[in-house]
Formats: C-alpha cells, structure tokens, sequence
C-alpha cells in the first residue's frame, strides 16, 4: 500500500490570486467610490456597500471552503456549518439596516439637528 503525496501547490496559488483580486476590486472600489454606485440606493443602502457586504462574504465562504477543506466533506456537514454563519449575517444586517434607519429618521426629524 502506498501513498502518494499530492502537491496543492496550484491550488494555494489559485486561492491567493482569486482572493487578492477580489481584495483589489474591493480596495479600488473603496477609493473610486464611483457615483452610479455610491448615490444609487437599494433598501435604504447603497450600491456600494451591498458590493462591499457581497464580495466581503463571497471571502469569508471561499476561505472556510478552501482553508477548512469544506470542499472535501459531506454535503450535510458543509451546510451544517455555513447555514447557520449565513442566516446569522442576514439577521445582524437586517437589523442594523432596520435600527440604523430609525436612528436616523429620528434624529433627522427631532427638533435638535445633529450633524451627520
């Protein structure tokens, strides 16, 4: 019986450059600020920010599926452990989106202005 040693040498490069690309498009995007994107709004958020919160995400998921080796398990384990990361960050995003909208209206129409 023997084994043979598999290099990921490919695989580690593939990784590092897939993330590093969506790290620059995401550094790019912060400075551009491109105004189709950032003056735009989609439930109460820019354009940019949901572009920010996706890409952000697609990261968190692409290192725990290469970096965990989440690709190798069982489907049941593999959604074992991302669906519940997943509903938990719609959960804290919509709750932020829905509590910061009411802080905001709150002190846009209170009679002391606050400057934001």
């Amino acid at each position: 019986m023997s084994h043979e040693h598999v290099s990921n040498t490919k695989r580690i490069w593939f990784v590092f450059a897939l993330l590093s690309v969506v790290t620059t498009v995401e550094v790019f995007l912060g400075i551009l600020k491109p105004d189709f994107l950032h003056m735009n709004t989609f439930l109460s958020m820019n354009f940019l920010n949901w572009i920010f919160y996706i890409l952000t995400i697609f990261k968190a998921y692409y290192i725990v599926w290469a970096f965990m080796h989440m690709e190798g398990e069982k489907s049941s384990l593999r959604w074992a452990v991302v669906m519940p990361v997943i509903f938990l960050v719609l959960y804290l995003l919509f709750i932020l989106l829905v509590e910061g909208n009411y802080i905001f209206e709150v002190f846009k129409n209170a009679t002391i202005k606050w400057n934001f």
